[in-house]
Order: C-alpha cells, then sequence, then structure tokens
C-alpha cells in the first residue's frame, strides 16, 4: 500500500466528518415566546399543543417566557391562565402541524386578549 495516498484519504475523511455532522438531519422546532404585557402578573399559565403541553406557575409583569417544543400532530395552540382577580382567561391561535419549523410570540394583553405572532413554516 502507498502510504502517502493511504494517508491523504484518511485526512480527507476525517476532515469530511464534521461537515456530515453539521448538515446531518435535525428535528423542527418552534421557539414559542410569551409575553405578558397584561399590566399585572399571570398564574397559571398553560399552552397546549399537538401532542404535549407545557406552563409556568406565574409571569410577572412586562416578563417574557420562553420555551421550544417538537410539534407531533396536528391541532391549533391553545392557551389558559389566570389573570388579576382569578379570573380565568382562555385564547386559541394558529395551526402547529407535524415539521413546523420557526418561532410564535404569544402576547397576553389587558382585559383577557390575546395576540398570536406566528413565524413558523412546515418542512416536508
Amino acid at each position: 500500500m502507498n502510504r502517502p495516498i493511504f494517508l491523504r484519504c484518511l485526512l480527507s475523511v476525517v476532515c469530511l466528518l464534521p461537515l456530515l455532522a453539521l448538515t446531518a438531519c435535525r428535528s423542527n422546532h418552534v421557539q414559542i415566546t410569551i409575553e405578558n404585557r397584561t399590566g399585572a402578573t399571570v398564574q397559571l399559565l398553560e399552552v397546549d399543543y399537538p401532542s404535549a403541553s407545557f406552563g409556568a406557575d406565574q409571569i410577572a409583569a412586562g416578563s417574557d417566557f420562553h420555551y421550544r417544543i417538537q410539534v407531533q400532530g396536528s391541532s391549533p395552540v391553545k392557551v389558559s391562565y389566570t389573570g388579576p382577580g382569578a379570573k380565568q382567561f382562555q385564547a386559541t391561535g394558529p395551526e402547529l402541524a407535524d415539521h413546523a419549523q420557526g418561532s410564535l410570540t404569544i402576547v397576553l394583553l389587558p382585559g383577557g386578549k390575546v395576540e398570536f405572532h406566528p413565524n413558523f413554516s412546515v418542512k416536508q
């Protein structure tokens, strides 16, 4: 075996491995940000999305909460929380589906109003 050729081939393979790792398949995720713009602390926040949910005990007024999800299935996003005066609020947002990737901002506003700002796409 010709050693210089073998070493060059081995070096080429070793140099290409990190590139392959960087281009390998990655899971699709959606970064969800919840902005509390109600003017008061919200409690018992729950966000339901296809096949799962997440939440927070409380989010202070003016604070943001970040959570990253992987979508499996298809259904709309639902938000529920307890606001000032122990009032319960619920809202339904955009549909999430398998392979969704990007971000979704959920803005909690005074009076139980909720805005959804989707910035995601569904990759096949």
